[in-house]
């Protein structure tokens, strides 16, 4: 169901699904336990945020002087064309900017985004947070492909966004051009597109500490859960650099902590690829030296010094990295089979195609 709902909103283009505090303060952690650095001195961008209703905003502005930030900048998106997909939900502070800033104009916010920026303390209170923030009209709306959101972009050290999941393949694009350190939430599905599966394979981007966020808040207050959503980045953390324990192949099916690991007595070989099938994670076994085919949850436990990834067996990766296309006779025992994708035969002749693999091999 939570697949579901993360494919509706993005076909639909329903885009505004807020992070909750909790989730963007977990995964900034995991940079910080490794890195207690890892943001001092830094300008972040968070751009396509919509700083009035945003957590992102809000974790940093407040923690901006532990952090040691130097400039914190956020974006949002005109109201017009936020509008035209989402209605007319106005936020709280677009509501009060009439009454407590000369700067509000309701014609200017209809078509403008808007730049805020903390960068010093401005009410005089001694220490720099979500008070201090000061706001502007952009001169268009906010987009994050525009000309003078490019140029944020290149004045910043690190970008950190929930981007709209419509637009994630251009905007990881838009990320990977100006060669900026980030942290992005998007759909595990994203593992395979072109833009994305290349960079993790050579270990220029990796997944994040935690997932996405299980539940997510839209804006008319109410939450969405969504199940496969996870942070992309190309900043250190903890877990990448630690091995998984494996067991070896008989104690896989001896030990196993899942049932249908235990009543096996054999890892299938695919049919067109030389490789084996190994159905969860943490049955990868220590005493198999050839390549593997893992679910792509392997991701989160991947660590780049015990594994080497081969390639991903979807569609025209799997066919770039030669699986061999299937039996048309087996068609008929099996309708779900597609070329570019990894299968094996059961015991009975049936062919069996598992889920989305990732192809690794151990160093």
């Amino acid at each position: 169901m939570a697949n579901n709902t993360l494919q509706k909103a993005k076909a639909a283009k329903q885009d505004e699904f807020y992070t909750q505090l909790v989730d963007i303060q977990n995964e900034m952690n995991a940079y910080l336990d490794y890195n207690p650095d890892v943001f001092r001195g830094k300008t972040i961008l968070l751009p396509c945020d919509d700083p009035e209703w945003s957590n992102f905003t809000l974790f940093f502005a407040q923690n901006f002087e532990r952090f040691g930030l130097k400039k914190l900048i956020s974006t949002s998106y005109a109201i017009e064309s936020k509008y035209n997909l989402y209605g007319s939900q106005l936020s709280l502070f677009e509501t009060d900017f009439e009454k407590t800033s000369k700067q509000y104009d309701a014609k200017k916010s209809q078509s403008r985004g808007k730049i805020f920026v903390l960068d010093k303390d401005c009410n005089a209170d001694g220490c720099i947070n979500y008070h201090d923030l000061k706001w502007e009209y952009l001169k268009g709306d906010g987009d994050f492909r525009s000309d003078e959101v490019k140029a944020l972009r290149d004045e910043a050290d690190i970008i950190i966004t929930n981007p709209p999941f419509s637009l994630f393949r251009e905007f990881m694009a838009w990320l990977l051009i100006a060669k900026k350190q980030f942290v992005i939430i998007g759909s595990m599905m994203s593992i395979s597109y072109k833009e994305v599966f290349p960079h993790i394979k050579n270990n220029k981007i990796w997944l994040g500490r935690s997932t996405g966020g299980k539940e997510y808040k839209k804006p008319d207050g109410s939450f969405q859960k969504m199940g496969n959503t996870c942070w992309f980045t190309n900043i250190d953390h903890g877990r990448r650099h630690q091995p998984l324990t494996l067991m070896s192949t008989a104690d896989v099916f001896k030990y196993s902590k899942h049932k249908d690991i235990r009543e096996m007595n054999h890892f299938y070989h695919y049919e067109n690829y030389d490789a084996i099938d190994i159905p969860r994670v943490d049955a990868i076994p220590c005493d198999y030296n050839g390549v593997m085919g893992v679910p792509t949850s392997f991701l989160y436990q991947y660590c780049p010094d015990q594994f080497e990834i081969i390639g991903i067996a979807e569609g025209d990766s799997g066919k770039e990295l030669g699986l061999q296309p299937y039996d048309r006779n087996l068609k008929k025992l099996n309708k779900s089979l597609r070329d570019g994708q990894l299968f094996y035969l059961l015991e009975n002749g049936i062919p069996k195609k598992p889920f989305a693999r990732i192809l690794i091999r151990k160093k």
